[in-house]
């Protein structure tokens, strides 16, 4: 019961807006401005999409023209980049936001590097199911524990219609969900890989395409 709970409350807060100053862009943030700043990267000669949403092809393009440009290159568009790329300073406006997926996205690139554990639901270490749990629980929805169970929950997208914080699942080790992460943008994924910890991974690999089943979204 304090499950549904916390899940109706998670999807409720899903189609609210809230009011944000723009002090950075980043990872998981859509919208005009995103779409201008890709527009002046794609004419700088940076390959990023002008599709309004920030990911991590975006992410690395700002990265490659804050170092060209003597800027730390954290991949974040604050005022000095800001006024780099677009010659006048950064607005201080607000813009709608769905803070839940900001949430779910810059929680999960939090962990980046911890260590697969088998079992592990914490970031001393986690498996697949574990990590997606954590990252949901910090933006304040329960999932279950498990990937077949955590496949059962929200409502099915197809791979076109893919946001950042969905969930991707796969079949790897055994039939059905035994895999999953969390969608990122630009066709990426973030996931807890026994291979080589949380990390991000392209769903247009091989391996990865050849595996795929399908998504689910929450939030």
């Amino acid at each position: 019961m304090i499950f549904f709970r916390t899940l109706t409350m998670a999807l409720v807060l899903f189609f609210v807006s809230s009011t944000a100053l723009a002090a950075e862009f980043r990872i998981g943030d859509e919208g005009e401005e995103i779409e201008e700043l890709q527009e002046q990267l794609i004419e700088l000669g940076y390959d990023v999409i002008e599709d309004g949403s920030f990911g991590p092809a975006m992410a690395d393009a700002v990265k490659s023209f804050q170092a060209a440009q003597g800027i730390k290159p954290d991949g974040m568009v604050g005022p000095a980049t800001y006024e780099a790329l677009l010659g006048r300073d950064m607005p201080e406006v607000t813009h709608s936001s769905n803070f839940i997926n900001h949430s779910i996205i810059n929680g999960a690139m939090n962990y980046i590097g911890i260590p697969y554990v088998f079992g592990g639901t914490t970031p001393y270490g986690f498996d697949c199911s574990g990590y997606v749990q954590y990252v949901f629980a910090q933006a304040g929805i329960s999932l279950p524990r498990t990937a077949d169970a955590q496949f059962e929950v929200g409502i099915p997208v197809s791979s076109y219609e893919l946001m950042p914080g969905d969930m991707v699942f796969f079949t790897t080790y055994t039939y059905g969900a035994s895999h999953v992460g969390i969608y990122l943008g630009d066709g990426n994924f973030i996931h807890a890989s026994s291979s080589n910890g949380v990390t991000i991974s392209s769903l247009g690999s091989s391996y990865w395409s050849s595996h795929y089943i399908g998504s689910r979204r929450i939030a």
